[in-house]
Formats: C-alpha cells, structure tokens, sequence
C-alpha cells in the first residue's frame, strides 16, 4: 500500500536523519565541537563523549517511534546489510530499560561469515567488525509498528581487511581531498581549509506490472528477460522519451520522493527514459561518501515502494534485448571550503589556471589508469549493456568538447581564456536570450566533461557507485600529485606558481593526450585508433576484471593507501565470483524455461496443427504444402531446441569444477553464446504460437503500464 502521509515535502524534510542541525539542537556546545572535528578528521571522538552522542540519538530516535538500531553497512555484494538489535532489554528484575551506549555507537560485531571474503577467512572463522562511519548522518527507516535507526559503517574482517565497498571508498576521498588542497595551497590558496568530492548520481531503471512480470521465471530470478521476441513498437518512434509520465508510475515517484525527503535526500530531476517503461531519478550532489550513502538508500527505497505499488522494479542493466539498457551516470567534482567548484571555468585569468591544474590532472590519471575505470563497472550485467543503445563502450576515453580542446590547443601562447558563449538566435521574438554551453555532449564517451564536472557515464544501474567513485578519486588523486611535483619542481628557479601551474598543465594534457577522444566512440575506426592508442588492455569483461592485479595498479593504489595488495586481490576474486554467478544464475533459468515452458508450447501447437491437418481429410482446402511446411519448421525448431538444451546443460556440468575465472571464460566463451542461439530459436518460434499457447507474457504485454 503506498504511503498515506501527504504533507509538504518541506514540513517531512530531513525529519528522520540525525544530521548536524538535530546534533546541533540536541548536544550540548562542547560536544557538538568534538563531533564535528571527528567529522572532519581533526580528532578522534573520546568515549565519553560518544556515549553522550548514543544516549542522545538513542532518545532521538525513540522518540521518532523506532524500536531497534542496527550498524548499517556495505558488503562487497553492490547491496546493504544490517542485523538489527533492540533499544529495550529486561534489567536484572524483568523490567524494561533502554540500553544504547557508545560503544555499541562505535563498534558492532556482526557474521562475517556468509559475506563474499575470497577466502580470507575459513568457514568457522565468522568474526567481520563493523564501526561506525561518523560522516554520514543515521536515519530511521519506518515500519509498521516502529522503526530502525541506521548507523552507517564500514566492515572489516579480524585483519583489518575491508569486507565493504565503504572502507576503500574513505580511504581514496581522504587521498584525493588532501592532495587537492595541497595543490591550492602551492598556487598560494592558503585561505582554503578543506576540499571535497562531490558526486551525484542518475538512476535508470524500469518498471512493470508486478503480476504480470511474476509470471517470467527469468525476471522474478534474473531481474532481465533471457528469452522474449522484439514487439512490433518498442522505442523507435521515442514516443517514450520525456513524455507525461503515466499516473501510476508518477504516484509511485512521488512516494519515493516524499519518502527519500524524510532522509534529507533531494530528488532533483524525474523522467521517462528512452525505452518504454524505464524512467530515471537524479539526485542533488553531495558530498561523495554521503552520495554513495543516498544512492544505496535511494535503491532500497524504490525495491520497498514498487512492492507496495504492485511494480517490477528492474535494475539490471539490460532487461529487454534490442532496447536501452540502464546505466548509473556518475558525475565527479571537487569543492573547495569556499564552495567553488575546483572543475568550473573562469573569467578570471588566475581561477581558470586553476582550473587547468585540475582537470589536466584528471586527463593525465585516467590516461595512464584507465584500465581502473574498466575494471570497476566489469559486472555481469554491464556484460550486455556497454556498446550499444545509448551505453558507453567499455574502452576508456576522456571528451572535453570543441572549446576546451581548442584552449588546450592554445595554451603555448599562454591563452587561457574561453571564448565568449554569445546568445543563440532562434529567430523567435517571443522567446528569451538563450546561452548556449560551450561544446555539446558526447553521448558515447565513457567519461565527459559537462561544463562543471565529469560524467563518468559507463557504471551499471545495480551497481553501488562506491568502486567506481573510489577508482576515480584515486587516479584523479594521483594525477594531482603528478601535476603538484611539477609545480614545485619549478619554483625553486624564482618562477611564479601560477605560470608553473599553466606549464604544468600544459606537460599533463600532452602526456594524457592518447585519452581524449571528440569523435564518434561506437565507430570502428575509434576500436582501431584506441587499440594503436594502447587504449584496449583486455577483450573480455573477465579480462577486465584481472585488471584490478595490474601491477602498476596495485602500486598506485597501495601508495595511495586505497588497497593494498592483498586486498585488491581479494577485491578481484570476489568480483569474478560475483560475475560467475550471475551468468551462471542466468543459464539455470534458461534451462528451465526451456523444458517448462517453450518446448512443451511447441508441442501443444504441433499437436494443434496436427489435428488441423488431419481435419482436412475429404475437404478441398487446395495446396496445403505451406501449411505442412509451417507444421514442419516448428518441429525442427523443437529438435533444435532440444539438442541445444542437452549441449547447454552439459556445458553447465563442467563449470562445477572449475575455479571463478575458469568458469566466467567457459561462459562468455561458450555458454552465452549458446544462450543467444536458445534465445533466437525461442523468438522465432514465440512470432509464430498462439498467444493463447505460449507459457509467458511477451513484450508486447510486459512493456504497458496500465494506469
């Protein structure tokens, strides 16, 4: 049932998040102080005072009906968890009492031991620790009859090793922050106390009829269609496509809406996307960490309210074959403690060297660590999606746009300025000046500058955008230190910091210049100029994958205090499992739908034509050739079937024995080859049965939203 609370978002807004302002009210001065360093890294939180920040939030919380809490974290599966435990316990007489201290603030120890760990633990080894992430606010997630605060925090194992996506994410912000400031610092920005990552993310997704989508095994257990023939109007005419939203999608937006409101989590933009029955929510940029925090709460909340609206939610990357899959465009940027935007052009000859500094330093690490990017959105399935319908290819380059590229191209004549933006005259009186921005978008470029900001476009719908952000900020925060050491390298000799900037920038834009790329990416002649580039490393996602034990890799991260080694292995053993299992899921149900479903379809219909045919005895129906023949295709479609269902399930034998990489190369190999002959056989033979005989809802009737 959806939510019955109508008020103003602005009177729910921020109303179950223990933020700074309700910290503010709630502590007393002191302690306020002391939270807010830890917050920003100055000092640790004491004991006592985080026992006065639990009782304090453990009353605020009660007080907003909550009945349980739980450290709320993010294990290396792309989802959350949490283990819930109670305010209220018996004393020693069997009274209630209300226990929440700081140490169960600060410190939890939940079962480590059913997480993805690549073998880091044995089985009866299943202490994992989690602790409190003191950045990003706690919220209460309602329920019925109460409801639970959640204390985001990071996971690791008895080692110290991360078992979440959170840990490296920290650890990567702290490095790029620190080296930004420095960089501001050695160009003489001393009034500057702190830099941060922002990051706001668009998610794609679509929604179905819940009881009609039910009825396909390979949703209900795939979250995509294995099998399914194109409908005769799909997303052609882009009737879709930032249309009126239909009613019963719009009532469900609003309630994620007001409910992300209670979080203080701002949905910005809300849209139909390009195929039918996929849309997108974008939104506000915050801080990085808090963003991933949002992004997760984001998703948890659409799978809780599509349930209650009778929808499908689908996040996977590619539901419906021919048609757009969804993505999770990533957009990065660096704020100072002033609030400028690091990555925003300038009138000012001074804050656009600036600017250059910073995003030559991004041109320069995903130049020499692209092959990162490629291994952080390797999924199983992004498998589908990258390279086609809108998705970005998986080869890794930078688009800057005509201006930029052209004062890059001028800059040995020391120009640093952009050209003046005009108006652009459309001939309509009636209408207002209007601005344009500087380049167009690049819609096949896996990593555009916008204006502000780079949209790293490539990441999948499902996944958490923590490994993509952390890959990013760590390459970034690498090419600051290459573009910093130039710098100073220059000052001892007397020269002025900003021309040391402008020549620094200049060296970073020629090193990384193999990255940026202005054309057409899907092209073929962009597959050969990357590969000449040095620009395509691996052919296959399981390639992309082993690219996280790339030794310069490993270094760079290890330096940076992101992974170290051991952890990063155990980071790619994970991801190649996970990637395993997914296709492996995928071939199971395909099998089963094979022999549930088609096969005896194709066998009602043969019996139908059979008796049709044999109705024609002593009957002049004339040349019945195409009718017999028509019978005929169906019953080698069904012996095709048949052998390639038996190929199928012994190739699916062999994976049993087989390690994680063996298996993923056995299925991009062979198996999902087979999978996509399966799936040509089944549409060809869905075009031709009854509906009436065919055992599961087709596109036609999956893709509509009745109001």
């Amino acid at each position: 049932m959806p939510l019955k609370e109508y008020k103003p978002i602005k009177e729910v807004y921020g109303t179950m998040i223990f933020n700074r302002r309700v910290m503010k009210e709630k502590l007393n001065p002191d302690i306020y102080e002391q939270v807010i360093a830890a917050m920003e890294g100055r000092q640790k939180l004491s004991p006592e005072a985080a026992d006065i920040v639990a009782t304090t939030m453990k009353d605020w919380a009660i007080s907003k009906g909550a009945t349980h809490w739980t450290h709320w974290f993010q294990p290396q599966t792309e989802l959350t968890a949490e283990k819930h435990a109670a305010f209220t316990l018996p004393d020693s007489e069997g009274r209630p009492i209300e226990v929440f201290r700081g140490h169960n603030l600060v410190q939890g120890e939940p079962d480590a031991s059913s997480f993805p760990n690549a073998g880091t633990r044995s089985t009866f080894e299943a202490r994992g620790y989690s602790a409190w992430d003191i950045s990003s606010p706690a919220f209460i997630v309602k329920s019925l009859k109460g409801g639970t605060l959640c204390i985001p925090s990071v996971f690791f194992s008895y080692d110290g090793s991360p078992l979440d996506l959170k840990t490296p994410l920290l650890r990567a912000l702290n490095a790029i922050e620190s080296r930004g400031l420095k960089l501001l610092r050695t160009l003489g920005q001393r009034g500057i106390k702190s830099v941060k990552m922002t990051v706001g993310a668009e998610q794609e997704y679509f929604l179905l009829d819940r009881p009609r989508a039910q009825l396909r095994p390979d949703i209900r257990f795939c979250g995509r269609t294995l099998i399914g023939a194109q409908p005769a109007k799909d997303q052609k005419l882009d009737h879709h496509y930032m249309g009126a939203i239909p009613t019963r999608v719009l009532r469900y937006m609003e309630d994620v809406e007001r409910l992300l409101a209670r979080y203080g989590i701002s949905l910005i933009a809300r849209h139909n996307e390009v195929a039918r029955c996929q849309f997108e929510f974008a939104h506000l940029y915050s801080d990085a960490n808090t963003a991933c925090d949002q992004n997760q709460m984001l998703m948890e909340a659409m799978r809780k309210l599509a349930r209650e609206h009778e929808l499908r939610l689908l996040f996977h990357e590619k539901p419906f074959s021919g048609m757009n899959g969804s993505g999770k465009h990533t957009n990065i940027s660096l704020v100072d403690s002033e609030g400028r935007n690091l990555l925003k052009p300038s009138n000012s000859h001074r804050r656009n060297i600036i600017f250059l500094a910073f995003l030559s330093a991004v041109v320069l690490g995903v130049s020499r660590f692209h092959s990162l990017l490629q291994a952080s959105i390797a999924t199983y399935g992004n498998l589908f999606r990258l390279g086609g319908h809108e998705a970005p290819p998986s080869i890794i380059s930078v688009y800057l746009g005509s201006a930029l590229t052209d004062l890059i191209h001028r800059l040995d004549n020391a120009d640093v300025s952009l050209p003046d933006k005009g108006v652009m005259d459309l001939g309509l009186t009636k209408l207002p000046e209007i601005i344009p921005f500087d380049s167009d978008r690049n819609r096949t470029s896996p990593v555009a500058f916008t204006g502000d900001k780079f949209e790293f476009r490539a990441p999948g719908s499902s996944q958490s955008i923590a490994l993509p952000v952390t890959m990013f900020a760590s390459l970034w925060a690498w090419g600051l230190d290459q573009v910093t050491n130039m710098i100073e390298a220059k000052l001892p000799g007397g020269t002025d910091p900003m021309d040391a900037a402008l020549e620094a920038a200049k060296e970073a834009f020629k090193m990384g210049s193999n990255i940026l790329f202005e054309g057409d990416a899907y092209s073929h002649e962009w597959q050969d100029e990357a590969r000449r580039r040095g620009l395509i490393e691996a052919e296959s996602m399981p390639d992309r994958i082993d690219l996280l034990s790339k030794p310069e890799n490993i270094e760079m991260l290890a330096n940076l205090g992101v992974y170290r080694a051991h952890e990063l292995d155990n980071l790619r053993e994970i991801r190649m499992e996970s990637f395993a299992t997914g296709l492996e899921v995928e071939a199971a149900v395909l099998y089963d739908m094979l022999w549930e479903g088609v096969l005896p379809a194709i066998s009602k219909q043969l019996i139908l034509e059979k008796n049709s045919l044999s109705a024609l005895d002593g009957l002049d129906f004339g040349d019945t050739s195409a009718w017999r023949e028509y019978a005929g295709s169906l019953g080698r479609t069904k012996n095709a079937l048949i052998q390639d269902a038996k190929n199928l399930f012994e190739l699916k034998g062999r994976l049993a024995s087989m390690n994680a990489r063996e298996r993923s190369d056995l299925l991009t190999g062979s198996i999902i080859p087979l999978m996509d002959s399966i799936r040509a056989k089944c549409d060809a033979a869905e075009l031709i049965i009854s509906s009436e005989i065919w055992p599961y809802p087709i596109y036609r009737n999956l893709l509509s939203l009745s109001a």
